[in-house]
């Protein structure tokens, strides 16, 4: 089954049990897995504390300036220790005794845990939730089987990901119906004066993104809802970039289908996502969805082992001040020469688009990863329908386990690699200074490779 198209990063021990009270313990000390990074212990199952890698998978050594800066939650978050290791332990019985076994130590998990934790998460009731591979899945079974009437609408935003937009032109074309885009205002935001003048019930499907891939607005969707509620239409928001960073209500926002992924800013594994059904969908989505294969039982383990961590970090006494540190990280990237922020609308949320006037964000991607910043890039072909005079950004997210020296360092590494990248003027280049960076971002374990980004064109609607 295939993920969506959205660039992320990718990342043998005893039996462990995937209950509440082991999953919830992530802060745990590991034993056998620690190493210097290249796999070798001490003998007692410790390394040298000065090189060993930290439990959440950042440095805590290598030079000045201590761990990995991670910020890129948007893409991959990095799994707790205890979520890593369940995944693992899952593999390595399903190896052992095969699938079937499997399944049944976590019949639990699979069959209620997760549901509830799902329910509790999203607000609403854990039958109306379903387990998918990633979050475009979900959409994309819904959407084909649909079958709206050759005079009906379809809306859908600027902010449409190429993956829910791809399912749409299907609909389209299929269907005869026609796609409108809802308008913009000049600052960015969704027009909801025109959404409110312009509905009927004509309209079959609102397609909304909570919050976009590659922008850190924060689309109004419980406003849209509604406005959306007295019609026959159906509603679904796309949350993969929302929920585990804001609060999710899929009740109070009406609609009728919400869908996400587990492995962004709730640090699940990769190919297990989620979504919200009403009821009035579940039959069309289930007989959509049986031809796909289902997520690997590991993979739903390890999400409800995560979901699990999410609420214990939310509801502790630590762990709160990664979203509240959007204005240090919006003030780095100003203060850095040539730098300018992409922020369209008035509410943002924990992720920051930014480009340099000069310098390619490829390029200032590369080199920050080189000083132990781990970011990402965003490409205009990410979201098709919307202008882009930056074409390709940088794109930093922020997470709760997010700290101030974080965003220092960063602020630092930026202005250091426009220093020392940007063109001058008056001559040659100076030198670059090469000094150890702080803590270089860690080699992918072996597995398979992430989805790779692709420059995607799409056919332009008539």
């Amino acid at each position: 089954m295939n993920a969506t198209p959205s660039s992320t990063d990718q990342k043998d021990r005893r039996d462990y049990a995937p209950t509440s009270d082991s999953t919830d313990r992530t802060d745990s000390t590991d034993r056998s897995d620690r190493t210097d990074g290249s796999g070798r212990t001490d003998g007692s199952g410790r390394s040298d504390r000065t090189s060993r890698s930290s439990r959440d998978g950042r440095s805590e050594a290598g030079g000045p300036g201590g761990r990995t800066v991670h910020l890129d939650s948007a893409g991959r978050g990095r799994m707790p220790d205890a979520v890593r290791a369940l995944v693992a332990d899952c593999a390595a019985r399903e190896d052992r005794y095969g699938p079937h076994e499997l399944e049944e130590h976590l019949a639990h998990v699979l069959r209620t845990e997760i549901h509830d934790r799902l329910g509790a998460l999203l607000g609403v009731p854990a039958a109306d939730t379903a387990v998918v591979t990633d979050a475009a899945t979900a959409f994309d079974a819904l959407v084909r089987g649909l079958g709206p009437g050759r005079g009906d609408r379809i809306w859908t935003t600027p902010y449409e990901g190429v993956a829910n937009l791809t399912a749409l032109y299907a609909l389209r074309d299929r269907s005869r119906c026609r796609l409108e885009v809802v308008p913009l205002r000049e600052d960015g935001d969704l027009d909801l004066e025109w959404m409110a003048r312009h509905i009927d019930d004509d309209v079959a499907l609102v397609s909304v993104v909570h919050v976009p891939s590659g922008r850190g607005i924060v689309n109004p969707v419980e406003a849209i809802g509604r406005i959306l509620a007295p019609h026959r239409c159906l509603y679904a928001v796309d949350a993969s970039y929302a929920v585990g960073q804001l609060g999710v209500d899929a009740a109070r926002t009406g609609c009728h289908l919400l869908t996400g992924d587990g492995w962004r800013f709730l640090r699940g594994p990769h190919d297990v996502g989620f979504a919200y059904l009403a009821p009035r969908l579940r039959d069309t989505f289930e007989e959509a969805a049986a031809h796909r294969p289902p997520p690997q039982n590991a993979a739903v383990a390890g999400l409800n082992a995560a979901l699990a961590h999410h609420t214990a970090t939310l509801t502790g006494p630590a762990g709160h001040d990664g979203p509240r540190l959007l204005p240090a990280l919006r003030a780095a990237v100003e203060e850095t020469p040539g730098t300018e922020l992409i922020t369209p609308g008035l509410v943002q949320s924990g992720i920051l688009a930014f480009r340099h006037r000069e310098l390619p964000a490829a390029l200032v991607r590369r080199q920050l990863a080189a000083r132990g910043v781990a970011l990402w890039k965003t490409v205009a072909q990410e979201m098709p329908l919307l202008d882009h005079p930056a074409g390709t950004a940088l794109r930093a997210s922020l997470h709760h386990d997010t700290t101030p020296d974080d965003i220092t360092r960063f602020g630092d590494a930026l202005q250091a690699v426009v220093r020392e990248e940007r063109p001058h003027p008056g001559g040659p280049r100076p030198a670059a200074r090469h000094t150890a960076p702080a803590a270089p971002i860690p080699a992918r374990p072996a597995g398979p490779p992430p989805p790779t980004r692709r420059h995607l064109t799409l056919c332009p609607m008539p």
